[in-house]
């Protein structure tokens, strides 16, 4: 006989495991996959993290739901590419290190450009590694070998290819546009970077005096301070109120500038007092009105948010300082005519979250609408398919109503963009490299224009820029267009759809057939997660508390695509059990196997009962597992794995394997097989536990088995193990089993204490005889008496009806009756006082008439809890005789 090995450890220690697996599996070069062109590959790009940032909730998600699928598609044997990377993020970053500098009492004017950039690339150095080393704690199975940076020298040659190509079409533009001004950021903004909040502020109506004569016309607006740059007060055209009014001219409170005073059909005459004040150059309507009106533009804004000498005596004030000037100098001339409360929405800088204001500017854009067709096309014919389904029309909709997306920000950090004013001609030159001289009069006085591209300009090349693009690579020809995107739904039009634009336009291919859209992460309560709620969890905390198996295995299971993910620490623990509980299941059958054991030479046949169920059951296991996760349901593919692992396998199969371990013939080969394929299933969504546990098992099967869980191949159903007849008949037993055990606790009869049963089988006696060693033993029941429906049956017993047998249990054996009667009358006597307490209390006209709602509604529950309770005592007490 062959001797047994060391015992695996006692408990499951994640810090000792998880980074010595990674790092075999990094040795061994698993992550990198090889081209071959007789196999289709499955590639997903990974969302780059910001440069500037650390590991959270939402990257751990995204981690974990990329990699299982990444390490699923390992297993099936097709060559799996997870390209990672990280985003230059030109706000953000830019923001950080002059956050730095203001440390040192400096600032970047004070630096200038060129020695700005470079203190940018020395902070890039020292911490660009740090969210990589993040990752790696979670487990990914990326190419590290293929990370890519967006400032990196290929993808910076795509963004100046798209830019050029794009302008040669006529696709990018240079134009006076009202845009999303940050002051803070001193930067244009698109509309998809202003978050708009709901702002309990205030209507100011005031009375501009009417030119030439006397009266008013009285205007409603939220922001005073930008009368100073009204070029026009607007009514409706068909509002009968101005028609007299309509032609003449008003005089602009404080600073005495006449305006005319003119109709457009954009006048909502129930707005106040249906004559509005029109700004062209700080109200994207208004400036509308203006184009088509052909008003002057006034700015009255410095680019840090203070008042320009267009507003005369409050130049130099801060746009909300000179707010309160003018309404003290309206109600001092007696212009101020009143004030209401009025909720509205203000738009506010995703980065900084500083009130942002509507600027008109010369920017860059992209004229979006000859992109965003074949983006709409690419998902109605059905090459693109969005996950969930309900984001599709989210997706659509947003396309067909698109603007112009403006590109260029006042930055330093950043793609510059590619374009240079010629002193001499006024022409520009837009090359992909850096010109010497003008290309159209040959001058060298030539400088290249100062702002740089929105951030999300190289990201939607992401797909084709990181494997290549524009050169023709082998990596771009092999792995693109791509699989899968993955990311949250929040950023489906920040990124997502301006992908599969750029894809498109770029290499006449889409970039990925699926976009897998998970949701956000938040409390337990269902909040959003925030420092300033104070109930955000750090997955590296997370990691070191209860194991990254767990916090991937929390994040993931029983969650749905797109549907927001409620984390609590019970929900950390209770992942971490059930690591606990497959440790402790592996423990057992690696401590009971000898070395060499075959698990191939199964004869299903000669097995035993509760064998033939669980292979059975496992058949199923995986044909469900794998059907879910080819529809993308990771999270139900997942529970099911655990309900299968925690209860059909470890709370039954192992229990009754345990009282066969020294017959014939042993349950060992199905043990080992049913665990080892378990583990195959389960590694992608845990991918630690399982490689230590299977290498444990390998050391001791007699299989020629892979190098390692994540290349062994993911199991496939036995179609000829499942079945149905041997599927209810272990229900059965398991049924009678359950049935006893609730009776015990029911009756809180001590654990180690035997009971009598009998058994009235009718048509499964054949199978309840082969199984009483386990209803005894798992049942605590002792004797167990097989009869007839036809026998005598004992006095004082409770009966069971199940489907297919009866379960009789004697009272006398199981409690002291006499006892038990004596209990039940003190407990009904109680009731009944309680009872009768209640009643009289909701017939009480005082109370009544006194308590609040809620309390006489909680009497009457608990008057509806304590009848239900009598009646329940009752009739167990009548069951006793």
């Amino acid at each position: 006989m062959a001797q047994r090995l060391t015992e695996i450890p006692k408990a499951y220690d994640p810090q000792k495991v998880e980074a010595k697996w990674y790092q075999f599996w990094l040795d061994r070069g698993y992550f990198t996959p090889k081209i071959d062109h007789n196999k289709k590959p499955f590639v997903i790009i990974m969302p780059p993290p910001n440069v500037t940032g650390e590991l959270h909730l939402g990257h751990a998600l995204t981690a974990t739901l990329e990699d299982l699928m990444i390490r699923w598609h390992r297993m099936k044997g097709a060559p799996p590419l997870w390209l990672p990377g990280v985003d230059h993020a030109g706000i953000a970053t830019q923001f950080v290190v002059e956050q730095a500098l203001a440390e040192e009492g400096l600032t970047r004017h004070d630096l200038g450009r060129d020695m700005f950039l470079e203190r940018v690339w020395q902070w890039i150095g020292k911490y660009r590694g740090t969210i990589a080393e993040q990752h790696k704690r979670l487990g990914v199975s990326c190419d590290w070998s293929r990370e890519r940076f967006t400032m990196d020298e290929g993808p910076s040659k795509a963004v100046r290819t798209t830019f050029v190509h794009l302008y040669e079409k006529g696709l990018i533009y240079r134009g006076e546009r009202i845009i999303n001004w940050c002051p803070r950021c001193t930067t244009a903004l698109s509309d998809l970077e202003v978050e708009h909040e709901e702002t309990e502020g205030h209507l100011y109506y005031v009375n501009y005096r009417l030119a030439g004569e006397d009266g008013f016309i009285t205007v409603a607006t939220t922001r005073p301070e930008t009368i100073l740059g009204d070029t026009a007060v607007a009514v409706n055209p068909d509002d009968d109120r101005y028609r007299d009014l309509v032609g003449k001219r008003a005089i602009l409170p404080t600073i005495g500038r006449k305006i005319p005073i003119i109709t457009d059909s954009a006048v909502d005459p129930a707005f106040g007092t249906g004559a509005v004040k029109i700004t062209p150059a700080h109200d994207p309507v208004d400036f509308e009105v203006g184009q088509q009106q052909n008003l002057d533009s006034v700015n009255i804004l410095n680019s840090d948010g203070t008042m320009n000498e267009n507003a005369g005596p409050y130049a130099g004030l801060d746009r909300f300082a000179c707010r309160e000037a003018i309404l003290a100098d309206l109600e001092k001339e007696g212009l101020l005519v009143k004030v209401e409360p009025h909720i509205h929405s203000v738009g506010h800088c995703c980065r900084c979250n500083t009130a942002v204001e509507p600027w008109v500017s010369k920017q860059w854009f992209v004229k979006i609408s000859p992109l965003a067709l074949p983006a709409i096309n690419a998902v109605v014919d059905g090459r693109i398919k969005i996950i969930p389904e309900r984001f599709t029309k989210v997706y659509l909709n947003w396309l067909e109503n698109i603007r112009d997306w403006c590109i260029s920000r006042q930055l330093w950090w950043g793609h510059r963009i590619p374009v240079w004013y010629c002193g001499e001609c006024g022409e520009l030159t837009v090359p992909v490299d850096d010109p010497k001289s003008c290309a159209h009069c040959g001058s060298s006085g030539i400088v290249q224009d100062p702002d740089v591209l929105d951030t999300w300009f190289s990201s939607a090349l992401w797909p084709h820029s990181t494997l290549g693009w524009p050169e023709q690579t082998e990596d771009l020809h092999y792995f693109y267009p791509t699989s899968v995107m993955e990311t949250g739904y929040d950023i489906l039009f920040f990124w997502v759809a301006r992908m599969i634009m750029m894809g498109l336009e770029n290499t006449d291919e889409i970039p990925f057939d699926t976009v897998y859209l998970h949701g956000l992460v938040r409390d337990e309560k269902g909040e959003k997660m925030s420092k300033v709620k104070g109930n955000v969890l750090n997955p590296l905390d997370a990691i070191a508390q209860y194991g990254t198996d767990a916090l991937r295995f929390a994040l993931s299971t029983g969650t749905s695509p797109g549907n927001d993910i409620r984390l609590s620490s019970q929900r950390l623990e209770a992942a971490r059990n059930f690591a606990n509980k497959l440790w402790n299941a592996a423990r057992f059958v690696v401590g009971n196997m000898e070395e060499g054991l075959s698990v191939t030479k199964i004869d299903r046949a000669t097995l035993p009962l509760e064998d033939r169920w669980i292979l059975s059951r496992l058949s199923h296991l995986v044909t469900a597992v794998n059907k879910f996760m080819d529809d993308f349901q990771f999270g139900e593919a997942e529970r099911q794995i655990h309900d299968f692992l925690w209860g059909e396998f470890c709370d039954w199969y192992i229990e009754m394997a345990k009282l066969r371990l020294n017959e014939s013939p042993s349950p060992m080969p199905v043990l080992a097989y049913v665990l080892e394929t378990s583990l195959r299933l389960l590694h992608p969504f845990m991918p630690f536990v399982t490689e230590e546990i299977w290498q444990n098992l390998k050391e001791r099967l007699d299989e020629e088995m892979a190098e390692s869980i994540m290349i062994a191949p993911y199991p496939t159903a036995d179609e000829g193990a499942i079945d149905a007849a041997v599927e209810k008949q272990m229900e059965l037993v398991i049924e009678i089993i359950r049935a006893i055990r609730n009776e015990r606790a029911e009756f809180k009869v001590e654990p180690s204490k035997w009971i009598e049963a009998l058994i009235v089988p009718h048509d499964a006696k054949s199978t309840i005889e082969s199984q009483v060693c386990a209803i005894e033993m798992l049942a605590r029941v002792r004797p167990l008496t097989i009869i007839e429906t036809k026998d005598a049956r004992p006095d004082k017993a409770k009966t069971l009806v199940l489907t297919g047998a009866e379960v009789i249990i004697p009272m006398a054996g199981m409690i002291d009756l006499d006892a038990e009667r004596q209990r039940l009358e003190r407990e009904i006597q109680k009731n009944q006082a309680e009872i009768l307490r209640l009643e009289a209390r909701l017939k009480d006209e005082e109370f009544l008439s006194k308590a609040p709602s809620h309390i006489i509604s909680r009497e009457r529950d608990r008057l509806e809890e304590y009848i239900t309770r009598s009646k329940m005592l009752i009739q167990r007490l009548a069951e006793l005789g």
